[in-house]
């Protein structure tokens, strides 16, 4: 991997963290901690991320935190849309498991109206949005703070999700490999990602067009163990015959 191309992974890996030591980096990406250090330092120099002993943080966060603002607001336009169309698949009374990211966040915006649904999520700022509609059950994982996607992971989320059985699971990815893998840019929600997966019954993926083709650092797995796609108009005829011959079926919301 050549240093321009690690040095971005490392800051979409801080921008899904917050944070991250050295060490961790070191292995992670399978170069020498002085390595490491000289990327830090030149992501410091760029503006994107504060160097402290032993690691580094999103410059970001704390106002992040402050705001219940997500790192990632591009392309919010294509987002609405997408979440429009996945909430027309949400019927009065359905079990859900609402992942976290600003798509699935648009998602969460538009149950108002809706009646008697229960609603598991991992992300802060989406409980609190559900939490304000009247006549909904919430529940919320525990699990370790990641501050820039506003979320709970690690072994307690995944916990949390054991042994549960829901309906519909609207779920988030970092990226679609050419391959038709999902991708993030980090490990520690993989877990997560699986066992909500595991948990429901009808598996829908929001993902705009543009991470269609995108690889990020980590593979959750296959394509197929999702059962929609719901996308935006950018979608290429080639990437929805490629996908739809894996055995998943395209969404494709126009505006």
């Amino acid at each position: 991997m050549l240093a321009q191309e690690r040095r971005m992974r490392i800051l979409e890996l801080l921008q899904e963290e917050g944070s991250a030591r050295v060490s961790f980096l070191s292995a992670t990406f399978g170069v020498s901690e002085p390595t490491v250090r000289q990327d830090l330092e030149r992501l410091e120099q760029d503006g994107h991320i504060v160097r402290e002993h032993g690691g580094a943080y999103l410059r970001s966060v704390s106002t992040q935190v402050r705001t219940l603002s997500l790192q990632h607001t591009e392309n919010m336009d294509k987002k609405a849309l997408i979440a429009k169309k996945a909430a027309e698949s949400i019927a009065d009374g359905d079990r859900l498991i609402l992942d976290s990211g600003s798509t699935v966040t648009e998602i969460a915006k538009l149950l108002h109206g809706k009646q008697n649904l229960t609603v598991v999520t991992n992300a802060l700022n989406i409980a609190l949005i559900v939490g304000a509609e009247y006549g909904f059950d919430l529940l919320v994982t525990g699990g370790e703070f990641k501050a820039p996607t506003l979320s709970l992971t690690g072994d307690k989320a995944e916990l949390a999700l054991r042994d549960m059985y829901v309906d519909k699971l609207f779920l988030a990815t970092g990226g679609i490999s050419n391959n038709l893998e999902l991708t993030y840019p980090g490990l520690s929600d993989l877990p997560v990602k699986r066992a909500m997966i595991k948990a429901a019954t009808t598996v829908y993926l929001v993902a705009d067009s543009t991470k269609i083709g995108r690889h990020a650092f980590a593979s959750l797995g296959p394509m197929s163990d999702v059962d929609y796609l719901i996308t935006d108009d950018g979608i290429t005829s080639e990437q929805r015959r490629m996908i739809t011959d894996f055995g998943v079926s395209v969404i494709v919301a126009e505006g």
